[in-house]
């Protein structure tokens, strides 16, 4: 599960108002909830694209901290997608793009590096030099 923060001075429900309407809008049905650091995620057992086999994504809140969207991208193996199925796959990478650009405001390169400041941050993050 990865955790994705706001840009300075954003804040997720501010973003994205109605989270549940928005994953449903962007994967498909939300079939049920998944349980995540104290909060009920939403999880979409049958993605309306076939390049995903699940999708997990919600709000984890935090005390005296901004809630962080909290997802989870279960995919088939690219080996295993037909001809038309592999069509979709540049259609999975756009939707999973936007949907993390609207509830975030950063895009790809802005998030890979928040992480990665995440990672050097973390003292537990073992880096053998």
């Amino acid at each position: 599960m990865k955790e994705y923060k706001m840009r300075r001075g954003e804040y997720l429900e501010e973003r994205i108002p109605d989270l549940e309407s928005t994953v449903e809008e962007y994967f498909g049905p939300i079939t049920g909830t998944e349980e995540f650091k104290g909060s009920d995620l939403f999880v979409i057992e049958e993605p309306a694209n076939p390049v995903f086999e699940r999708v997990v994504a919600g709000a984890v809140s935090y005390s005296g901290k901004k809630d962080k969207l909290a997802v989870e991208f279960h995919e088939r193996d690219v080996a295993d997608l037909g001809p038309d199925e592999l069509e979709a796959a540049g259609d999975a990478v756009d939707k999973k793009n936007d949907f993390l650009l609207e509830a975030t405001g950063r895009d790809a390169k802005s998030r890979r590096k928040s992480m990665k400041r995440s990672v050097e941050d973390d003292p537990d993050h073992d880096v053998d030099a």
